[in-house]
């Protein structure tokens, strides 16, 4: 890819995550980070999502998604664009709906899942038996109309995907699910809730424990879930086999005692849920 097709599909925010960088601070548009050539209490870096820039405001310096390559491998465009094009990104630039910046969605209803379009969807990524665990959303953004499937988090944003579309509709945040009312020992870890589902397709074939789960819903929660994660005595990850999962579970593993990495079942696979539907 050239310049300005690059600028237009690799998010910053994989960008920053190949690198093993992760916001301090995030809201439903932006995130703060520490600065990229100094050592600072407070971050500094903000992160624009939807734009897919950088702006620091102790320097002044305004970056993109090459320009922040440059500044953190100290290198020039040709280098930083083979570094880009080698990265396992989404292409996908991120698209959360908020309602401060010039969106505006209203969510018309959540029932179970019960459209056609999105059984068949369900079903095409293996998971049609665990339609109970999720919701059917229909709702407008500004004039237009749209119907999806609907996974809340902890702070009651709503994680939004269908065929063509994955959006974040409120703020982002993690999502726990508890087994039973008592403090389990074990928590099941995921990136996204494909996953967690793709899990509770096997969890009776393969697995048998009184778990909890945790669903980031993007690895960029890492920070949120981690007031998580301290309560429980075994940590099982799930995460994605790409350079971002892998440096997730190495924050992980050094953070905590007693951790497994499952990422082995599926090494073939980028996640769970691709080696589900193989």
């Amino acid at each position: 890819m050239n310049c300005e097709q690059i600028k237009q599909n690799v998010s910053i925010r994989t960008v920053m995550e190949s690198y093993g960088l992760f916001p301090v601070k995030e809201n439903k548009r932006t995130a703060f980070y520490f600065a990229l050539d100094r050592q600072e209490k407070t971050a500094s870096l903000s992160v624009d999502f939807i734009k897919n820039t950088a702006f620091d405001f102790g320097t002044g310096k305004i970056y993109d998604v090459i320009s922040i390559v440059q500044a953190i491998n100290k290198c020039n465009v040709s280098t930083a664009l083979e570094y880009l094009n080698k990265l396992d990104f989404s292409p996908t630039i991120d698209n959360v709906v908020e309602t401060n910046d010039g969106f505006t969605y209203n969510v018309l209803k959540t029932i179970d899942v019960e459209h056609p379009a999105l059984l068949e969807y369900l079903k095409s990524r293996g998971v049609l038996n665990c339609k109970s665990l999720i919701k059917e959303i229909h709702y407008k953004i500004e004039d237009k109309y749209y119907f999806a499937i609907a996974f809340f988090n902890n702070s009651g944003g709503i994680e939004v995907r269908n065929k063509y579309s994955k959006i974040c509709l409120g703020p982002k945040d993690v999502t726990l699910i508890k087994k039973g009312n008592q403090q389990n020992n074990e928590i099941v870890v995921f990136e996204g809730f494909f996953d967690y589902l793709s899990y509770k397709t096997i969890e009776d074939d393969k697995f048998s424990s009184d778990a909890d789960y945790l669903v980031f819903n993007s690895t960029s929660m890492l920070l949120a879930g981690d007031k998580i994660l301290k309560k429980y005595k075994k940590i099982s990850l799930f995460l994605d086999n790409d350079k971002t999962g892998k440096t997730v579970v190495e924050q992980i593993r050094n953070s905590y005692k007693n951790v497994e990495d499952f990422s082995w079942m599926y090494q073939h696979y980028k996640d769970l849920n691709q080696w589900l539907i193989r």
